[in-house]
């Protein structure tokens, strides 16, 4: 727990959150500003700033909770879809440090965008910069 964190203290039961699962490690509930009716986050219980920080277990719990909660959620507002997403770290606009999936109800005709829109202008690359940039991604993950 981080003692300066506000989705520690929903944990802890400092302050409330509308809560609609828990399990031993996770936690999923209501946005207190929500972009959507259903606004759904998902969290680990342990204070984590990124998703890299999770251990392999802990990312899997996190995972199981969102594909557990995608259709409660979509259900239960009548969505026609939702977007699941991280921001994983400030620059991604992470407001909140501490790990958290986004579950956003989508309805046909509610003027949101698609994911791809979040990133602004797409960077002009060529096939050779891209099979560098594969590359190396690829040399991180051996």
């Amino acid at each position: 727990m981080s003692d300066d964190c506000v989705f520690c203290a929903i944990v802890a039961g400092d302050i409330p959150g509308r809560t609609v699962y828990e399990d031993d490690g996770t936690l999923a509930f209501l946005d207190a500003n929500p972009l959507a009716p259903g606004h759904t986050l998902v969290i680990p219980k342990e204070h984590h700033q990124h998703l890299q920080d999770l251990d392999d277990d802990l990312a899997a719990d996190l995972y199981a909770t969102l594909q557990r909660v995608v259709p409660a959620v979509e259900d239960s507002v009548g969505a026609d879809a939702s977007n699941v997403a991280f921001n994983n770290g400030p620059a991604a606009g992470q407001e909140v440090p501490h790990v958290h999936g986004h579950v956003i109800p989508r309805f046909e005709g509610d003027g949101g965008a698609p994911i791809h829109a979040v990133a602004g202008d797409r960077p002009d690359l060529s096939d050779d910069e891209l099979d560098d940039i594969a590359a190396d991604i690829g040399g991180r993950l051996d």
